[in-house]
């Protein structure tokens, strides 16, 4: 466990850990934090393109077939799962250029939600495969823990409706 803050790169300790979050804590996304996801999601973009694109199984027989299929899907998942990483951080640095108002990047730019990878898919693929996939949920887990974060920044519990109600209500009334 890390305890001098000093240790984290700066990009982790501009995000600050997942229980100070928990704690209330804000937690501000900022340009360099965007831009350096950015950077990390085209080359696990560049990296699926390759592994997904680039090899074909030319055994035959039904364990091929298998493979074969494993690779289709598990490639389908993983290059959704970068493409929609990618759109988030977009559109992140769409806000942050001034081309999408804040209400425009919380009403479009949810992240979806992640569907992982099968186990029986995974076991027939190569490791490095496995781990390329892995490495992709993982960034996918880190970016949709920065759109929840930053989400709950805007929701309005109920609890603070009602005192707004109460005020608009009592404003009114005096008017």
């Amino acid at each position: 466990m890390v305890r001098d803050s000093s240790d984290l790169p700066l990009v982790l300790r501009r995000i600050g850990s997942y229980e100070d979050r928990r704690m209330g804590q804000t937690t501000d996304i900022s340009r360099p934090i965007i831009e350096a996801l950015y950077c990390e999601a085209l080359v696990l973009a560049d990296e699926v393109r390759q592994v997904f694109d680039l090899n074909p199984v030319h055994d035959t027989g039904e364990a091929a077939d298998q493979v074969r299929m494993a690779i289709s899907v598990e490639g389908l998942r993983t290059t959704t799962r970068v493409m929609h990483v990618l759109a988030w951080l977009l559109n992140q640095r769409a806000y942050f250029d001034g081309d999408l108002s804040e209400f425009q990047l919380r009403r479009h730019s949810k992240l979806p939600p992640d569907r992982g990878s099968e186990a029986a898919n995974m076991q027939l693929l190569e490791e490095p495969t496995r781990g390329l996939i892995y490495e992709t949920e993982q960034l996918h887990a880190r970016i949709s823990r920065l759109d929840t974060a930053w989400r709950d920044g805007f929701e309005m519990r109920p609890a603070a409706i009602r005192r707004l109600q109460e005020r608009l209500g009592h404003a009114v009334g005096r008017a």
